[in-house]
């Protein structure tokens, strides 16, 4: 067992997937609410979760 105090991710690697899980969830959120069936909410998810972690990974240095 490593002894060692280190983080499992960095601070800038944990931001950006929080932003991309808030930004995944509220998609789909919106997408429900617009009348939208579990599987699109489930695909509009994905797709906004990839698009913001590749978003902010681009924008936060």
């Amino acid at each position: 067992m490593n002894s060692s105090n280190q983080p499992l991710l960095s601070l800038r690697t944990a931001l950006i997937l929080l932003l991309g899980v808030l930004t995944g969830v509220g998609a789909g959120v919106l997408t429900v609410a617009a009348g939208g069936v579990l599987a699109a909410e489930l695909l509009t998810n994905g797709a906004a979760f990839a698009g913001a972690v590749i978003f902010f990974h681009t924008i936060i240095d």
